[in-house]
C-alpha cells in the first residue's frame, strides 16, 4: 500500500470485489470510516462481461470495479491494492481492535473486519483448460450459458455436481457431451436420465483441449480419441481464499456439497469470532455477482448495528462517570 492512510479505522473490508465495494459503500454511507485492501486479483477476471446483473448486463468485470471503487470512495472509504496475510486481535474482550497486516508489513487497526476475499477456483488437471478458462471454458451455465447456446457443448465430470451440471447445461444446447473422466460411470439410474435427454456419454480420461485458431475445437481423451466440441463446462474445486484468518482461528471447512472449502457462517455472515463478518463467494461458492454484493451490503448493515451498540455502550459508561 502506497497512499497516505489513516492507522484506525472502523472498519477494514478485505477484498475488493463485488462483496468487497458493496459493503464498503454502505458502510461509508452510514459515515463509518472504511479501508478497503484489494489483492487485485478478482476470479471473474478472464470473463468478457458481467451476466445476471439487472441494469449492467454484459459489463467488463473490470469495469463493474472501477465504478465500485468510485462509489465507494465518492463517500470516503479509502480504497487500496494490497496482500493481507495476516489479522489477528489486539487487546482483551469481544470488542477489542484487530490488527491487519499487509503484504509489504503496514499494519492498520480496525473496529471491526469484512472478509470479501473469494476464493480460488481449482481445476482438473488437462493440458490446455486453464488458457481456456472465462472463456469456451466455463462452469456456471447462469454465467455463460447464453453466450454458448446452441454450440457443441462438453461437460468434465470432475467433482459430486457432475450430473447436476450435464443435466443443467442440456437447457441450452440440444449437443451436449458428458465426459466422465476421472469420475466412475453413470449410475443405471443416471445413464437413464441422460440417454432421456439425449446426451451422449464418453468414458475415459480427458488429456487435453484441442484449440485452432484461438478457439477451443476439440477434447482429446487420454487414448487418442478426439470428441468435437465448441464449449467445454467444468466444476472446479472451490477453495475460499481465507488462510490469513489463521491467527484468528478461523479456517475453512469443507462445504456440504462437497465442491471445496468455505467460510461458514451465521445468516448475515457474522463468523464465530465475534467483530468479524463475510460474505460473496468466501461463504458461498455458487454465488454470482449479484448475489454477493447484497450479500456485501448485508453484512455491512449488520456490522454498522454492532458499532452503534458498542458506540452507545461507551457513551452511556462515559455519562455515568461524569455524574
Amino acid at each position: 500500500m502506497t497512499d497516505p492512510l489513516m492507522d484506525s479505522y472502523d472498519v477494514v473490508v478485505i477484498g475488493g470485489g463485488a462483496a468487497g465495494l458493496s459493503g464498503a459503500l454502505m458502510l461509508a454511507r452510514a459515515r463509518r470510516s472504511v479501508l478497503v485492501i484489494d489483492g487485485g486479483e478478482p476470479r471473474n477476471a478472464p470473463a468478457a462481461g458481467v451476466h445476471g446483473l439487472l441494469g449492467l448486463e454484459g459489463t467488463p468485470p473490470a469495469e463493474l470495479l472501477e465504478r465500485g471503487r468510485a462509489e465507494a470512495r465518492r463517500y470516503g472509504a479509502h480504497v487500496v491494492t494490497g496482500e493481507v496475510t495476516d489479522a489477528k486481535r489486539e487487546g482483551h474482550g469481544d470488542n477489542a481492535d484487530f490488527e491487519v497486516t499487509t503484504a509489504d508489513g503496514r499494519t492498520v487497526r480496525a473496529r471491526r473486519l469484512l472478509v470479501a476475499t473469494g476464493l480460488t477456483d481449482e481445476l482438473p488437471d488437462v493440458a490446455g483448460l486453464r488458457e481456456r478458462w472465462g472463456r469456451d471454458v466455463l462452469h456456471c451455465p447462469y454465467c455463460h450459458g447464453w453466450e454458448v447456446r446452441d454450440q457443441a457443448i462438453g461437460v468434465l465430470a470432475s467433482g459430486p455436481m457432475a450430473m447436476h451440471q450435464v443435466l443443467l447445461i442440456r437447457q441450452w444446447s440440444e449437443d451436449v457431451t458428458f465426459f466422465t473422466h476421472t469420475n466412475p460411470e453413470p449410475s443405471e439410474e443416471e445413464a437413464e436420465q441422460l440417454a432421456a435427454r439425449g446426451i451422449r456419454v464418453v468414458t475415459g480420461e480427458v488429456a487435453a483441449l484441442e484449440v485452432k485458431e484461438d478457439r477451443l475445437t476439440g477434447v482429446r481423451l487420454a487414448d487418442g480419441m478426439v470428441v468435437d466440441r465448441e464449449a467445454l463446462v467444468v466444476g472446479p474445486r472451490m477453495a475460499a481464499r481465507a488462510g490469513f484468518l489463521s491467527g484468528l482461528g478461523l479456517r475453512p471447512t469443507e462445504h456440504p456439497a462437497g465442491i471445496g472449502v468455505y467460510l461458514a457462517t451465521e445468516a448475515g455472515g457474522r463468523t464465530e469470532v465475534p467483530g468479524v463478518w463475510a460474505a460473496g463467494n468466501v461463504i458461498d461458492p455458487s454465488a454470482q455477482v449479484g448475489a454477493s454484493a447484497a450479500a456485501g451490503a448485508a453484512s455491512a448493515a449488520q456490522i454498522n448495528a454492532d458499532l452503534v451498540a458498542e458506540d452507545t455502550r461507551l457513551a452511556v459508561e462515559a455519562y455515568r462517570a461524569t455524574r
